[in-house]
């Protein structure tokens, strides 16, 4: 990727100080100039620089916001322009090294800065490449699969392997990994990519009504039956049919399913019929089946008709150089630019994004994302913005049995959070009794009946 030698110069330079222009001219550059941090935004957003200068002199440095709001681009490098080592002054040692690519020690030495320069336009050319690989990454699995990491790109390789094998696959993961977003990806790569997709969320449908949504009824087959209408199954024919929370399917309703997926032909409620159905099934669940199988919650046979091909989807905890890839899609995704007045991530947001440990997975990250777009009252949005600063400040430990306190309330969080708010399978997970876990539960006064997000947001110390 060529780019041009476009320099931005900020600020005026000290008494006596060469013409940096004139000498960078020399060297091949372009120089543009902005007498200060708000003409310098206004050129950042008309032109696409690869490199700029900023002059930083003692006694009148900017303040390290108003660098990040004005100036900070995450395609640009920065080499700021100094009148002493920065390790001779607090402050201007924390502005260097918190926002340039490097620094210059006046006055000017013009090879060396042009060295410097050179150095600046390398790196942004390199950053740019990988942004751009990336966004290759993601548009070539356009299903909002977002990430370049090892384990992501294993996914993609996986999809594309799978796709046209007309198997069943089950998809294995914790809530908010993505795992719909997968299923989707396979059919839309499949030979049925023509045909529906039809997803159901087997946790979400009362135990009374689940036979009639999967495998529909006839009129008048039992109270409010008012006419005949087909299942989920029937409505997916010539597409995939995907099962999403497989795990919380009632166990009566295991056996019907594991009939149609051995002869292929599905019953009416209330009908002596059977109809030909060709579908293909897919099924996930952030529920670890296997032990569900060993304790005796889920038939062994369906599981193995089900588990044809398995695909284990990465927790975020796991991708943690996709976070920030994936809070700037998220951002550019819901930026409204006629009514938003935030540009993007300060610094210490993207610190504290990389160091979440994201119990809620990809979900989280976006109804974070999302809320401090809307809260935000400046250009970039901070670590209080996403309600990660206040956690963090809750959370310093003083002594040993406050570390601990933090610990177990932390654990119990999670394993709520993965399992839904489940007590059974959360218990289970943390290889306790249901009676243990809700004495914890009322121990940390954990809020179990609330949303996944509400209850991310509870985990705090209680005094």
């Amino acid at each position: 990727m060529d780019m041009s030698k476009d320099v931005l110069i900020v600020g005026k330079p000290p008494p006596g100080s060469c013409q940096l222009s004139q000498a960078m001219r020399a060297y091949g550059w372009s120089p543009l100039h902005a007498d200060d941090l708000e003409q310098a935004a206004a050129l950042i957003e008309d032109h696409s620089l690869a490199v700029g200068l900023i002059y930083l002199v003692s006694g009148n440095l900017p303040k390290l916001s108003s660098l990040e709001n004005t100036v900070v681009d995450d395609t640009t490098q920065w080499i700021a322009l100094v009148d002493q080592e920065p390790r001779d002054d607090t402050a201007l040692s924390r502005l260097v090294s918190h926002l340039f690519f490097a620094y210059h020690v006046l006055p000017i030495e013009n090879r060396q800065l042009d060295c410097l320069l050179n150095h600046a336009l390398t790196m942004a050319r390199l950053c740019r490449r990988q942004a751009d690989d990336a966004l290759v990454e993601t548009q070539h699995h356009d299903d909002e699969i977002i990430g370049a990491t090892p384990k992501i790109r294993e996914l993609f390789r996986i999809i594309d392997k799978v796709a046209n094998v007309d198997a069943p696959i089950y998809i294995n993961g914790e809530s908010g990994t993505g795992k719909e977003l997968t299923a989707r990806a396979i059919h839309k790569r499949s030979t049925r990519s023509r045909g529906p997709f039809i997803a159901v969320n087997c946790g979400a449908i009362p135990n009374s009504l689940i036979q009639s949504e999967l495998f529909g009824h006839e009129k008048g087959a039992f109270t409010g039956a008012c006419q005949r209408r087909a299942g989920r199954i029937e409505a997916a024919a010539g597409g995939t049919l995907f099962l999403d929370e497989i795990g919380d399917l009632p166990f009566e309703m295991q056996v019907n399913l594991l009939r149609f997926l051995e002869n292929r032909k599905v019953q009416r409620i209330g009908s002596l019929d059977e109809i030909d159905v060709d579908v293909r099934i897919l099924s996930a669940t952030h529920n670890d089946l296997e032990e569900a199988v060993r304790v005796g919650d889920f038939r062994e046979d369906l599981f193995h008709r089900l588990n044809v091909i398995q695909i284990d989807m990465p927790p975020l905890r796991e991708r943690q150089e996709d976070i920030e890839l994936l809070a700037r899609h998220y951002f550019e995704k819901f930026l409204d630019k006629t009514s938003m007045t935030v540009r993007g991530f300060s610094n210490d947001a993207l610190i504290l994004l990389r160091k979440h440990d994201w119990p809620g997975n990809v979900r989280e990250l976006v109804n974070r994302i999302r809320r401090a777009m809307i809260l935000c009252e400046h250009r970039l949005i901070r670590p209080i913005d996403l309600g990660l600063e206040r956690r963090r400040n809750h959370r310093h430990a003083v002594t040993l049995e406050q570390a601990r306190h933090i610990a177990e309330h932390d654990v119990i969080c999670a394993a709520l959070a993965r399992n839904r708010n489940n007590i059974q399978n959360a218990a289970r997970d943390l290889d306790i009794s249901r009676v243990t876990l809700y004495r914890l539960i009322e121990k940390h006064a954990i809020r179990r009946h609330c949303r996944h997000d509400e209850l991310v947001q509870s985990m705090k110390i209680v005094p």
